[in-house]
């Protein structure tokens, strides 16, 4: 029994040191421990002992069995650890790396538009202001010299929705403008104000040159000894700048909005025949604009006797359209990869100024 036991102990520690798997580990355990286990075997004997040999025995077998089981447990805990790591190792990947695009995505023309109006703007020194596409009543209509009667509504038929549940009985609206955000930046700041304020608007219109949901871009100068000479000459420096023509014709021509006095509308040169920009013998109206209305001012707290100001607003998806030769609007909310392949930009290309501006 004595040399029994001693082999089995130099035999199964050599096996387990020498099992690189579970598999070999298994067959060491299976073949020490298991029912028919050399050790198992061992144990079976001690009942055809007398009483003092099997005491003897019986205790240099448990504790046997307690020194394998524990070598045998840690070992296959070793064999584990060891398969783990070499799965890690055989699936590393560095992250530090650049991944490999076939594609590279773009960024969609609204975007880069609403980049770089606001990049050349903010060049003029305008910063820009935004506020909720939920406003009430008032801040998108009424404050804008439009009460509940006036007839330029019908021209923006817009989404109503219910007053807010709990709150003042205020009607709400899906604001058609961004007009609310020089009101609200008339409220809350004291001139001289130089904003722009681009975002989402809606209206019920839906065809191949309007959405209900499109983006513009308003600006709102309030100081004193504001004129038309000031406005005229930002936007010809912006239209020019932004369809990279030095010398692109522009035409202010008069027309009505309720909260500016006087009011016009710009034109751009351009060929009907072939879509060019500044050239040919045509004007393409691109943009409104005017004197903000003294009772507009007088709305929002500030006298008119004292600072003047203007305001005007251009359509993203039109300017978008106009220099990306873009012929319908709804094709810029169809989600079609082909189409944003071929007009969208590089992201990593900054919204840049032309020189001389």
């Amino acid at each position: 029994m004595s040399d029994d036991v001693d082999t089995l102990r130099q035999e199964c520690l050599a096996a387990l040191s020498a099992a690189s798997n579970v598999r070999d580990w298994d067959a060491v355990r299976v073949g020490v421990l298991g029912k028919s286990g050399r050790l198992t075997e061992l144990l079976k004997q001690l009942g055809r002992m007398d009483p003092e040999a099997r005491k003897a025995a019986g205790v240099r077998l448990n504790k046997l069995r307690d020194e394998l089981g524990k070598a045998i447990e840690a070992r296959g805990q070793e064999i584990e650890a060891e398969a783990l790591n070499a799965r890690l190792a055989e699936e590393r990947v560095d992250v530090s790396l650049p991944v490999e695009l076939t594609e590279r995505g773009g960024v969609h023309p609204v975007s880069r538009a609403i980049e770089e109006i606001t990049a050349i703007f903010g060049a003029m020194g305008f910063s820009v202001a935004e506020g909720p596409e939920i406003e009430t009543d008032w801040h998108n209509f009424s404050a804008l010299n439009t009460p509940a009667h006036h007839a330029a509504r019908t021209d923006q038929d817009t989404f109503y929705l219910p007053p807010s549940p709990g709150g003042p009985n205020v009607e709400r609206v899906l604001r058609t403008q961004t007009s609310g955000v020089q009101i609200r930046t008339m409220l809350g700041q004291k001139p001289p104000i130089r904003i722009i304020a681009p975002g989402r608007t809606y209206r019920a219109d839906h065809d191949a040159t309007h959405s209900p949901m499109f983006h513009q871009c308003e600006g709102l100068v309030i100081d004193r000894e504001i004129t038309l000479g000031h406005l005229k000459g930002c936007l010809i420096e912006f239209l020019r700048v932004f369809f990279g023509k030095p010398n692109l014709p522009v035409r202010f021509r008069a027309s009505y909005f309720p909260f500016t006095e006087p009011s016009m509308e710009v034109d751009i040169g351009w060929s009907r025949a072939t879509g060019e920009i500044g050239e040919g013998e045509d004007w393409l109206e691109v943009l409104g604009s005017g004197m903000v209305h003294p009772r507009v001012l007088a709305n929002c707290g500030l006298d008119p006797s004292e600072w003047q100001g203007f305001a005007f607003g251009m359509g993203v998806e039109r300017l978008a359209m106009l220099k990306n030769g873009i012929p319908d609007l709804r094709s810029f909310y169809e989600s079609d990869v082909r189409w944003l392949r071929h007009y969208g930009v590089d992201p990593l290309a900054p919204a840049m100024l032309h020189e001389g501006f």
